[in-house]
């Protein structure tokens, strides 16, 4: 009986299942999805950065440091906005005939910007003319006509550039002084007469060869002599009718300024500039002329 008790058992089978991986997560998605988020918040605040005008971004900066002030006194910082993103309608901040601060301030860049553009056109148009008037005076006057060589007109940055020169035989002034030679008078009064009348301002120059001044008097050098033979054009200028408040600057250089770099103390380093300045140069040596000043406000 023993026997098949043991032989009558249940047989218990074990299956050992192997473990699967676990379910993949979502959190890596939420970590993108923000990441993405980030970048495109980033682009359009870039886009938005670019396409803001100087006036709007003044406007956000005062809004920020006194947004009761701005919101009060107006502003591009008070909701007018000159935003390229625009609404669906007209904009309510304002009334009729107002013009935001923002676009102010570009529409008064953007004249200033177009009046010198203008300027400029007119001076070298002027100042063609002018150059071609003292080169026909030059040719028609029989005076002046044998030292058309000793007379050279071009245009310069500055403005339209007169230099008279020496030559080895026919110095303009005396040896070692400002003493104007005749024929050097004569050229410098025709000049100032062509010069008289022009709206231009005007600058002298004075240059020496590298030869140095040896007349004995101490202290008395190249830089002395070059202003004082620049100072006496200046008086032959005005003497032909030239107006004396026209003359901007007068000015020695010495040897600074070479025109013969080969010969340093060549005949024609030793010359007289005269400069018929552009408004531009004018205001970068003198500022800007009184009746262009902007009024100044009262102090309250």
């Amino acid at each position: 009986m023993a026997t098949e008790a043991k032989k009558l058992q249940p047989i218990i089978i074990k299956r050992v299942k192997k473990g699967g991986h676990a379910a993949h997560g979502g959190a890596w998605k939420i970590a993108y999805a923000d990441f993405v988020t980030a970048m495109m918040a980033f682009f359009l605040l870039m886009w938005l950065l670019g396409s803001t005008t100087e006036g709007d971004k003044k406007g956000l900066s005062d809004f920020f440091q006194s947004p009761l002030k701005v919101a009060m006194l107006g502003g591009s910082g008070s909701g007018s906005s000159s935003s390229p993103i625009m609404g669906g309608g007209s904009d309510l901040t304002q009334s009729a005939g107002m013009t935001r601060k923002g676009d102010g301030e570009i529409k008064k860049t953007s004249t200033q910007k177009q009046k010198k553009e203008q300027q400029a056109k007119d001076d070298a148009r002027k100042l063609a003319e002018l150059s071609a008037k003292i080169s026909a005076i030059i040719t028609n006057t029989p005076a002046l006509a044998e030292f058309s060589k000793q007379i050279i007109l071009r245009m310069t940055p500055d403005g339209l550039q007169i230099q008279i020169v020496d030559e080895q035989n026919r110095p303009m002034f005396d040896s070692g002084s400002a003493v104007v030679k005749p024929y050097m008078r004569e050229i410098l009064r025709e000049i100032g007469k062509a010069l008289t009348g022009i709206e231009h301002r005007i600058s002298l120059d004075g240059h020496t060869d590298q030869t140095p001044y040896g007349s004995g008097v101490f202290g008395y050098s190249n830089w002395e002599l070059s202003a004082d033979r620049a100072n006496a054009s200046r008086r032959e200028l005005v003497s032909a009718g030239m107006p004396d408040e026209q003359v901007a600057r007068v000015m020695g250089l010495a040897s600074s300024v070479l025109m013969d770099h080969e010969n340093p103390r060549g005949a024609a380093n030793r010359r007289i500039s005269i400069t018929v300045m552009t408004r531009e140069a004018e205001e970068r040596l003198l500022g800007p002329r009184r009746t262009e000043q902007e009024p100044v406000e009262p102090v309250h």
